[in-house]
């Protein structure tokens, strides 16, 4: 469905999008100079404008899979493309229903305008069907997961996730409720109401953005043609033996290494990285050495990594003991599904381009490890976040203000 990975040396950039934005600013200009508001010319442009700005975020986003999928910006130009693509069906609902014709000259500038106010509140309200079956079925796995494995706080994260879904949206309902008073008084209700409805479309859109970009990256199959297969450990037995979580990632990494040593004559070493933890017996790596073994891979095929205890290091010290061994050639990683993305994150991290294979995991299990991998997700590139979200709550408070000022 989608293109090879790692098939385009250049970053691609949506700067064109800034640029876009100038030129439809100045395009309205020009018609507001020469004409009235009651040119077609007006709707036209702005269409145009929204319908481009989709284009260029799917062409990023599919540039992006082919240029590094395990990025950020894989989040952004998916999840911020299905938010164009709602505000877009949003508009042509309502223009095409009389929202902007049947208001006097005078009133369509300021009419549009709280449209474009208002879209962080209809797309939240648009996909508030979603969101509550969505909440639904992760609470009921939640809740299969607290039987099956105890009640730790670590799985009541999807619970929490839903509770604070399910809440933004019943709180929007009620803050956005018809309010009388100063004008002052309603601009700024509205204004905190639309600057709730912003932070909350943000964090939706990074979820939607984070599902898509988990979806593509776990059901990706690599090509045969991987010189290394490193195996990201996640902790033993009581008896040195792997988890079933491990022996997942194991046997994930074994399949691919016996189909590519048939289908190409060419055997990939296995590199099973993971320390020895303060509660296990053994390294990680060398419980997965001796269960590869064990299943007939011979031993001049397997190259321990002992030292590392998280993602991070599994990536940073294999990537150090394959350039000690004389490079690392094509690289791909096994690990369990709902982490495939974030790993691929820290390789890339690392300078190290690798391609992850998923190893499935029981159903009630992988939507609240999903969970943790999502809120792992908003701890990195804070900076990043903070400048985007930042923007998008100044837009709304810009436009707001500029709103209720053509009211005056």
């Amino acid at each position: 469905m989608f293109h090879r990975f790692y098939t385009l040396d250049k970053k691609p950039t949506v700067w064109n999008i800034l640029f876009l934005t100038v030129l439809m600013l100045l395009g309205m200009a020009v018609i507001l100079s020469r004409h009235t508001v009651s040119t077609p010319w007006f709707l036209a442009v702005y269409y145009a404008y929204h319908l481009a700005v989709l284009v260029l975020l799917l062409r990023a986003f599919f540039r992006q899979l082919r240029y590094d999928p395990y990025s950020y910006n894989t989040i952004y130009y998916a999840g911020f493309s299905i938010l164009v693509f709602v505000y877009l069906i949003q508009v042509f609902i309502l223009t095409s229903h009389g929202y902007f014709w049947d208001y006097p000259p005078e009133l369509r500038i300021t009419n549009l305008i709280g449209l474009v106010i208002g879209s962080a509140k209809s797309f939240m309200i648009l996909t508030s069907p979603i969101v509550l079956i969505f909440a639904l079925a992760l609470c009921l796995s939640n809740i299969v997961l607290i039987r099956h494995e105890g009640r730790r706080f670590v799985n009541i994260l999807g619970i929490l996730l839903s509770v604070l879904m399910v809440g933004g949206i019943a709180f929007l309902w009620r803050a956005d409720y018809y309010v009388s008073g100063s004008k002052f008084y309603v601009m700024v209700r509205d204004m905190l109401t639309n600057l709730f409805a912003s932070v909350y479309l943000y964090f939706e859109c990074m979820v939607i953005g984070t599902a898509i970009a988990m979806a593509i990256v776990t059901t990706y199959k690599p090509e045969k043609d991987k010189d290394h297969i490193l195996i990201l450990g996640c902790g033993l037995k009581k008896d040195g033996t792997p988890t079933p979580l491990l022996k997942g990632r194991a046997d994930r990494a074994l399949a691919f290494y016996r189909e590519q040593t048939a289908g190409t004559g060419h055997a990939p070493v296995l590199v099973p990285s993971g320390g020895q933890g303060p509660d296990e017996v053994c390294a990680e790596s060398r419980s997965m050495a001796r269960y590869l073994m064990e299943q007939g891979v011979p031993e001049a095929h397997i190259l321990q990594e002992d030292r590392s205890v998280s993602t991070y290091e599994n990536m940073r010290n294999c990537r150090d003991l394959l350039r000690q061994k004389g490079g690392e050639g094509k690289v791909a990683f096994a690990t369990t599904n709902y982490h495939v993305f974030r790993s691929g994150l820290m390789a890339r991290r690392v300078g190290m381009r690798a391609v992850g294979m998923g190893s499935r995991t029981k159903w009630y299990f992988w939507p609240n490890a999903a969970v943790r991998e999502f809120v792992g997700l908003l701890t990195d590139h804070r900076v990043k976040q903070a400048v985007i979200l930042g923007c998008m709550v100044l837009f709304y408070v810009v436009t707001v203000f500029l709103y209720y000022h053509l009211l005056a």
